[in-house]
């Protein structure tokens, strides 16, 4: 091969080289490129660890919905119409994504901490619940007496459906008094335990007629005195038939009252006593009402409906229910749910559907 040709085929070997070198050279990201990718590596892994560490902190920041989720009281807004929504308040969701979640580690708080909170809580709960009531149905203290004791194990609902032919046979304690036991427990069955309801009735009818003139007496200490009487009924007729302040500690209040830290005790006595410590004696009554009215259609004792909760960033449960705002939503109960409340004979004011009579099927 002649020089000339060796000089022609190193020229063309250098050449294929060279495109070779230039195309690879091409498929290379450029300088600024690598940074630019360094940059956002290290910025999500930042966000992912900072993200991590407020879940295991317990400091993501829950948003209120309660409106979305259809806890928003009728006819108004404000601060209780929205509660926390999926994918925060618990701080492990994914934004825009709807999960349930452990319960968030709740920091212990000072007294003062406490009490504020309850507080708050109550106010949350009075824009939630403006109408908020005793769910017996009753014309005088007598009839409230009455249903109260009749309340026991057993829903305020089949009570205002039995007392309609109580009251329309004895409306009053000396016609109570004089009835026959027989009659009294056939009238009264469907409310349970009937013959011992029995028993209390006539014995505070006789009570009544025979110690304070045929009229239901307005101090505790009296009414405690008539049989089938403790300080939860008596409580529920000083407050709902004289105006006189007292904290009424059933089956949900008791249940919710330690579910938000506001005390640890299981007597009702003692709950009594406790709670009236952090409320001023003028909320005594209302808040027995809104915090019953929300055991009954949101905080449930076995299913809470967390997500549909408008004051789900104050309570330390968070999380022990459904957080899912539409999987919560179906756990609404009475008007909170569409549904009839306990009333056959509601307020004026209440938003929901009366409930139907006895034996018409809807019970």
């Amino acid at each position: 091969m002649s020089g000339e040709q060796n000089s022609a085929v190193g020229e063309q070997g250098s050449a294929k080289l060279a495109n070779a070198a230039k195309a690879d050279e091409s498929t290379k990201p450029s300088k600024a490129a690598k940074a630019a990718k360094t940059a956002k590596t290290a910025k999500t892994a930042k966000t992912a660890k900072a993200a991590e560490e407020a879940t295991r902190a317990g400091t993501a920041k829950p948003v209120k919905a309660a409106g979305r989720a259809g806890t928003a009281k009728p006819g108004k807004s404000g601060r209780a119409a929205d509660a926390a929504t999926a994918g925060e308040a618990g701080g492990t969701g994914e934004a825009g994504g709807a999960s349930r979640r452990a319960p968030r580690a709740w920091k212990p708080e000072s007294r003062l901490a406490m009490v504020r909170r309850a507080r708050r809580i109550n106010r949350e709960l009075a824009e939630v619940y403006p109408y908020a009531h005793p769910e017996l149905d009753f014309r005088n203290p007598f009839e409230l007496l009455v249903a109260t004791v009749l309340s026991a194990q057993t829903t305020d609902l089949r009570v205002n459906q039995t007392t309609p032919a109580l009251f329309a046979k004895y409306p009053t304690p000396e016609d109570m008094a004089a009835a026959a036991p027989e009659e009294l427990e056939e009238i009264i069955r469907p409310t349970g335990f009937f013959r011992a309801k029995a028993r209390s009735l006539l014995g505070l009818s006789t009570a009544l007629r025979d110690d304070f003139g045929g009229q239901v007496p307005g101090r505790l200490e009296d009414l405690v005195r008539l049989p089938g009487v403790g300080r939860k009924t008596a409580n529920v007729v000083l407050g709902n038939a004289f105006g006189v302040p007292g904290i009424t500690v059933d089956t949900h209040f008791g249940r919710l009252v330690r579910r938000w830290k506001w005390t640890e005790q299981e007597d009702p006595e003692k709950v009594e006593a406790e709670i009236c410590e952090i409320f001023p004696k003028s909320e005594w009554t209302m808040l027995s009402h809104r915090v019953v009215f929300h055991g009954r259609r949101i905080c449930h004792s076995r299913k809470p409906a967390c997500g549909a909760c408008p004051i789900a960033p104050l309570c330390p449960a968070y999380g022990e229910g459904e957080t899912d705002p539409e999987k919560a939503k179906k756990l609404l109960k009475y008007e909170m749910g569409g549904y009839p409340g306990q009333r056959l004979a509601p307020p004026p004011d209440y938003p929901g559907r009366p409930a139907a009579p006895l034996g018409t099927g809807d019970e």
